[in-house]
């Protein structure tokens, strides 16, 4: 009897040590991700990550949410960094740089963020990660998207823009006007056929209005011409190009929202998933991002006035080359369906 109860109480020691051992590693991340770094940080995760040091993976992602959550101008600095290091150079584009302040995350703000990074099952629903990464950013300090709008200013045609104002909805009828080989019938088709909302996310329930300017303008645009920058960008509406876009985005205005989102798929890759998962999730991040800064801004583009010309014909007019992509866009579907 005295064996047994030996053996009950060594069982539930070793749990206790072990959920102490998760929560000390836990403590240890957070505090990485508040102390953050500069592009020479990135450089270096990189290339340790790349010479095969594991524990380079929770660096790569606590720098990724240091921009998210407590840093959004260093932003740039650190994703042009990670380029350098595991892509061997960084992107063909301005810097975008600025002072990075001090700050902390809200206690709320990391339970949320923990709840998303431990749940095995959170990328299974692409649209319920977005929405829960989205709902995120709302913990944050009012300051931090004070200083996002800030950050948003050194990226090119924000401005340009910014200044037309609150942009109107798309009209599911002005895309069925347009040819089907045509940007606003390949859009059409989307939303019809494969049922597909005109806007990612209601502009009107996730509080848009109570952002800094240029912010307003920005999300409800980029909630718009999501989709849109899908089929110009040569990205697939897959598991593996939606996390690819984000980066594409975020190259492109430097996206708060798909900062996040790529913070917490990393920090998630890092804590749940094989070492391999990262090198595979930084070629995809890493090579849109590089696409994004190097593609011409896209975020001031009249999307309205050319709805019935074809993909490549606008490809031609803006300058914008497909996305080059390192795996199959349907890689992911694929492994799930084999296992």
């Amino acid at each position: 009897m005295r064996c047994w109860v030996s053996l009950i109480g060594l069982v539930l020691f070793r749990g206790i040590l072990q959920m102490a051992a998760e929560i000390m590693e836990a403590l240890d991340f957070q505090r990485l991700v508040e102390l953050g770094g500069n592009r020479e940080a990135g450089v270096a995760a990189a290339l340790e990550l790349r010479n095969g040091d594991e524990q380079a993976r929770f660096k790569i992602a606590s720098l990724c949410l240091y921009v998210a959550t407590v840093a959004p101008e260093a932003l740039a600095d650190i994703y042009d960094g990670l380029c350098e290091g595991w892509l061997g150079r960084e992107p063909q584009a301005p810097r975008i740089s600025a002072p990075a302040e001090p700050a902390t995350v809200p206690a709320e703000a990391w339970r949320e963020l923990w709840a998303i990074v431990l749940d095995p099952h959170a990328g299974d629903d692409p649209s319920l990660i977005t929405v829960r990464t989205t709902a995120l950013t709302s913990l944050l300090e009012h300051s931090f998207h004070t200083r996002v709008a800030a950050m948003s200013h050194l990226y090119p045609d924000v401005d340009v823009a910014a200044s037309q104002g609150t942009p109107p909805k798309f009209q599911l009828e002005d895309l069925a006007r347009c040819p089907k080989d045509s940007l606003g019938g390949l859009l059409h088709g989307l939303v019809v056929d494969k049922g597909f909302d005109l806007e990612v996310l209601d502009r009107d329930a996730i509080g848009l209005d109570s952002l800094p300017v240029p912010l307003p303008y920005l999300n409800v645009r980029i909630l718009q011409c999501h989709d849109i920058w899908h089929f110009v960008g040569g990205y697939e509406t897959t598991s593996l190009h939606e996390v690819a876009i984000s980066g594409f985005q975020m190259g492109q205005f430097g996206h708060h929202y798909s900062s996040m989102f790529l913070g917490v798929v990393l920090a998630q890759v890092a804590f749940i998933a094989p070492v391999e998962a990262t090198g595979f999730l930084l070629d995809t991040v890493l090579s849109s991002y590089v696409h994004g800064r190097e593609t011409p801004p896209l975020m001031a583009v009249p999307w309205e006035k050319i709805w019935d010309q074809t993909l490549e014909n606008i490809r031609l007019k803006l300058g914008v080359t497909a996305y080059e992509r390192p795996y199959p866009a349907g890689l992911i579907e694929d492994l799930r369906a084999a296992s």
